[in-house]
């Protein structure tokens, strides 16, 4: 009779997204596409293992415009876990728990992984104009 009585916690529809609770889902995110990179790499290095023809195969897949897609959301994702890795560890040793440096931490985790991404790109692929 009293539990029917308690208020019930409002639904995620009710809140306001924040910096805070957007960089936490993108740093879960971020690490199940790191691990499903890791597989996908661990693809491309046994198909040259297995020969010219399977490598020519991995090497069309991750050239076609949905491989490289895939491998940009795989740079973002390497980017941005390292970058709240390091936001993590300051945690850890219990510094940067103020809510404005909490704030400013994440919102520089998010533009250094947008723009070490672009950097990437641009510099190192070739077909981009880069090495």
């Amino acid at each position: 009779m009293a539990a029917a009585n308690r208020p019930l916690s409002p639904h995620l529809q009710v809140y306001r997204p924040q910096i805070t609770s957007i960089i936490s889902i993108l740093h879960r995110i971020t690490g199940v596409a790191l691990a499903g990179g890791t597989l996908l790499f661990t693809y491309w290095l046994t198909s040259a293992a297995y020969g010219a023809e399977a490598f020519e195969r991995s090497q069309a897949l991750l050239g076609s415009w949905f491989g490289l897609l895939v491998l940009c959301g795989f740079t973002f994702s390497l980017y941005f876990h390292f970058a709240n890795g390091i936001r993590h560890l300051f945690w850890d040793v219990g510094q940067g728990f103020e809510m404005e440096t909490v704030r400013r931490t994440g919102w520089m985790v998010a533009i250094f992984s947008v723009v070490a991404t672009i950097v990437t790109w641009i510099f190192f692929c070739p077909w981009l104009g880069g090495a």
